[in-house]
């Protein structure tokens, strides 16, 4: 019902390719084998990138006492930071496409680690914009967008389950960031506790190196031939498994690109009696041809995905989609973010010591992605229905959240909230579902991007209302009230293709 392929360039080379599909054995690392090393270094991911950032509660108060500037300020270094992870998805679906999953999450786990070290030697707040706002938070979203896409490319029949799995890194990474940035700012001082946390994120070059591409180890039977031959060896690291980039590498195996690759390749054999300068120029000539012709053909791919003839924005339920992120993200942001003023607020602060509210929040958040990833994947159930159950069941709790007064009744909200947010790890399906894998990279970074605007203007939103009425229940019912038009966006776009296709039906008959 939801599934809109069709909208997006499908034609009758589609057709071929799906024909030939159907005389190719599966991959053996589909849904298992070098698959769950996917699950595994997305889960670390996770945890360094998401983790790291939902903690960065402990650095801000000590930024507050260090800077001494107004909270509304510096509070916009965290908020950069989360933002820019997230808004910077489309871009970085360039980098995927030219250099591969392998390569951007290795050279994201350096940026990061630079942002971080260079915050330790930060002299302003306005300094903390660049080195961790911007840097930290660009080298966060270069690592984090592959590695859900190569999760997603790894499984099909357990792609829900295996999503929830890798993104309960968020959850483990929130207490395990907490305690450690609180233990390091105590003996050591927020800067070298930064620096510190750099070097630790070194590790995201690790989680990178995981992902390798999933080479194709399928075999066809060739007409006329008794033995099967092996297909042609593709090593690309790129999130497309099929349709475009598919077709890009065999152009690039036509005539014209071998005749290149072979006439290099037979000057660097001749220049072996040549003096050592020709060959080295020959090998560096060679290198330069291949890495142009593998820009080119990334941006080629990536300019066709948002504004080439197979815009995604074709695709009018994926673009109700967008709608929707923009507003989803901060109904979970804002209540993880201001649930300790509010406490305090309601002189609930000494109950709220013993067992945070956030920490209910994201105990449930982590039950919850692994539950729903789960009961998606069953065979009768619509990964779009438990979807939407969740979306309803979140933003119902936000609207029941401010005439909550007392610690249990929060308690049990806040448990709501952090079950049904559980949701995210059902994004990344939902999404493939609506353009296709071989769009998943560009799709999926249009609708983080999405999230990142929410949450990047969120939480100042909510702080802004605050000032202004000096509660946060007004924040609260607006949020919920814009979270409910997008839902219902993505409830009436169904109708309305559903329609538009009985109309075009009668049409049709009505000329016959």
């Amino acid at each position: 019902m939801y599934t809109s392929h069709e909208d997006i360039g499908y034609d009758l080379e589609d057709d071929r390719k799906a024909k030939n599909k159907k005389t190719l054995k599966p991959h053996p690392d589909i849904d298992g084998g070098w698959a769950w090393m996917m699950v595994l270094s997305s889960f670390f991911v996770h945890i360094l990138i998401m983790g790291s950032q939902m903690a960065l509660g402990v650095l801000n108060v000590e930024w507050l006492e260090e800077f001494h500037q107004s909270r509304g300020l510096t509070a916009w270094v965290s908020s950069l930071s989360m933002g820019i992870t997230l808004i910077v998805g489309p871009f970085i679906g360039l980098f995927i496409n030219t250099c591969g999953c392998r390569q951007t999450a290795i050279i994201g786990g350096l940026v990061n680690s630079l942002g971080w070290v260079l915050s330790a030697y930060a002299a302003s707040v306005r300094s903390l914009f660049i080195t961790f706002g911007v840097a930290a938070g660009l080298g966060s979203g270069m690592a984090y967008l592959p590695a859900v896409v190569m999760v997603g490319r790894y499984f099909q029949k357990r792609r829900a389950l295996a999503q929830g799995l890798s993104t309960t890194g968020t959850g483990f990474g929130t207490f395990l960031m907490t305690v450690l940035l609180k233990y390091l700012c105590a003996e050591y001082g927020w800067r070298n506790a930064m620096f510190i946390q750099g070097a630790l994120s070194l590790n995201l070059c690790v989680c990178g190196a995981l992902m390798r591409p999933l080479s194709p180890e399928k075999v066809e039977h060739c007409p006329g031939a008794e033995e099967p031959c092996a297909l042609p060896d593709y090593s690309t690291e790129s999130v497309k498994s099929g349709g475009p980039l598919a077709m890009t590498e065999e152009q690039d195996r036509r005539p014209g690109n071998e005749e290149t690759v072979c006439d290099l390749q037979t000057r660097e054999c001749q220049g072996q009696v040549h003096p050592r300068k020709n060959v080295c120029a020959f090998r560096v000539l060679k290198t330069v041809s291949q890495l142009t012709v593998r820009v080119q053909r990334g941006f080629r791919d990536w300019h066709s995905g948002y504004f080439g003839t197979a815009s995604l924005f074709t695709n009018r339920m994926f673009v109700a989609f967008i709608f929707w992120a923009l507003f989803a993200y901060s109904s979970f942001v804002i209540p993880f973010i201001h649930l300790p003023e509010i406490v305090s607020l309601y002189n609930l602060s000494e109950q709220n010591d013993v067992f945070p509210l956030t920490s209910i929040i994201a105990i449930l958040h982590i039950f919850g992605k692994v539950i729903l990833g789960a009961v998606a994947d069953l065979p009768c159930i619509s990964v779009w229905n438990v979807f939407l159950i969740a979306n309803f069941t979140l933003v119902l709790s936000i609207f029941l959240l401010p005439l909550m007064h007392t610690y249990e009744s929060l308690a049990v909200i806040c448990a709501l909230i952090g079950f049904s947010s559980g949701y995210f790890s059902l994004m990344p399906v939902v999404t493939e579902d609506l353009v296709g894998t071989e769009h998943l990279a560009n799709a999926y970074g249009i609708i983080i991007c999405a999230n990142g605007i929410s949450a990047l203007l969120g939480p100042p939103f909510a702080g802004w209302i605050f000032d202004i009425t000096q509660k946060y229940d007004f924040s609260f019912y607006i949020c919920g009230l814009l979270y409910t038009v997008g839902i219902l966006f993505l409830l009436i776009q169904p109708c309305i293709q559903m329609i538009e296709q009985s109309r075009r039906k009668c049409i049709d008959g009505a000329h016959v």
